[in-house]
């Protein structure tokens, strides 16, 4: 089995670089898809409170009978719930059976609304607690950090942003490690599109290794956290088993001119769906 390197936080906490997402995982799958996620190796599971399948992850975890501190658990706050940060936190807490959270994001800005900063700053309050070790955001553009920079204490620890090598968020990225944050990327391998680009195909070729091992790999050899999902134990093994892979600096570059600004996702700037 291959090590998954841990990253440090701005705040001194370790997270596993390479986790696992149950983004559109069906609710009453979760546990059986999370169980398997958990005897492959993954330490590191990342929901929210919009995937309605948090429970499921709770239920994995506890049958898992993996002890605690070795795991690392992610959720977020609904964009209709940035009015009621604790009361949120409180119900993903009871869904996951948890006393205490990883890591908990804003989940999207929602500018909109204009209740992103106020929402921080309730999160700040959970963290000052001891109920959640580290605090985030997702979704947040440039615009969106330099106002919460500007009007709250701490510094998010990460920023979850949609990130694959046709939609690469370069100067966002840039941006975020200037400021200590860490990257973590959503949507890694394209939801799939990516895989199939000649120069990834190539790669894999020549490394005897899956496209999608190949595209893991330079997530992880640029430093990004990366989360990707699949409900099928084979490729749950195999997308782990990059982990273990080296790549150079050429094939990150080679990577790196595959940016064609290909964004898959909803737009920060203008999404204001409530996810309740």
């Amino acid at each position: 089995m291959a090590v998954v390197q841990h990253l440090t936080l701005n705040n001194g906490v370790t997270v596993p670089q390479l986790g696992f997402g149950v983004f559109k995982v069906a609710r009453d799958q979760t546990q059986a898809v999370v169980e398997d996620a958990l005897e492959a190796g993954y330490r590191h599971i990342d929901t929210a409170a919009a995937y309605n399948n948090e429970a499921g992850v709770g239920a994995a975890i506890a049958a898992s009978g993996i002890p605690r501190d070795e795991l690392f658990i992610t959720t977020k706050l609904r964009n209709g719930e940035q009015g009621t940060v604790t009361q949120a936190f409180e119900a993903s807490r009871l869904e996951l059976g948890l006393e205490v959270v990883d890591l908990y994001l804003i989940h999207w800005p929602v500018p909109a609304h204009g209740l992103f900063v106020d929402a921080w700053r309730a999160m700040e309050g959970i963290y000052a607690a001891g109920d959640v070790r580290a605090i985030g955001v997702s979704n947040f553009m440039q615009e969106h950090l330099d106002t919460l920079l500007a009007e709250t204490t701490i510094v998010p620890a990460v920023n979850q942003i949609e990130l694959h090598p046709t939609y690469q968020q370069a100067p966002l990225a840039a941006r975020c490690r200037t400021e200590g944050i860490a990257v973590e990327a959503y949507s890694p391998l394209g939801r799939g599109t990516d895989l199939d680009v000649e120069a990834v195909t190539n790669l894999a070729q020549k490394h005897s290794a899956t496209p999608a091992q190949m595209v893991l790999a330079w997530h992880l050899g640029n430093g990004n956290i990366v989360i990707p999902k699949t409900t099928h134990l084979d490729r749950m093994r195999e997308n782990l088993a990059a982990a273990g892979m080296s790549i150079s600096r050429d094939e990150i570059d080679m990577f790196t001119a595959l940016d064609s600004n290909a964004r898959i996702g909803s737009d920060p700037a203008t999404a204001a769906f409530s996810q309740m």
